[in-house]
């Protein structure tokens, strides 16, 4: 999988979660302004309970749009040795054990999954732990994190 084709099914996956959560807080909304779902005292409150539902699933649709918004406008860069690792870079880590994954810098919609086994692709973002000591790096290089107090390194094998 290449970074047009994880661009595109970013854009996919991001279309699709504002749609099911627009749905999701139609139906909240009815719910919420619904005549049996009155109070009829002051302890009846599933009303009151929808409406905070609906806004609550609103405003993530409204986050999803915007991460939506600005995949559409992101501009891919080719990878640059002389700025090393940056956003919109597809990167291959390989760990101790020779196990590899692939991550995507990208400006938002952090844990995105995207493919399916070894063309698996995580979206991070620079503001995430692995995507702050990626930022700069170069292929070749060594990355090192603690996890739950366990230094993780791995290599940088491929960027794109």
């Amino acid at each position: 999988m290449n970074k047009n084709e994880v661009l595109s099914a970013i854009v996919a996956a991001l279309e699709a979660d504002v749609e099911a959560l627009r749905r999701a807080a139609q139906i909240a909304y009815e719910a919420a302004t619904a005549e049996e779902n009155k109070a009829e005292n002051k302890y009846d409150t599933l009303g009151l309970e929808a409406s905070y539902l609906a806004t609550g699933q609103a405003r993530r649709a409204a986050e999803i749009r915007q991460a939506l918004l600005t995949y559409q406008q992101l501009v891919l860069r080719d990878y640059d040795p002389t700025r090393g690792i940056q956003i919109s870079s597809l990167v291959t880590l390989e760990d101790e054990q020779g196990d590899q994954r692939r991550v995507f810098i990208g400006p938002e919609g952090a844990g995105l999954k995207i493919g399916h086994g070894p063309q698996q692709v995580t979206v991070i973002t620079p503001r995430s732990p692995l995507g702050q000591v990626l930022i700069g790096k170069r292929l070749d290089d060594e990355v090192s994190l603690v996890v739950a107090g366990v230094a993780q390194v791995s290599a940088v094998v491929a960027v794109a």
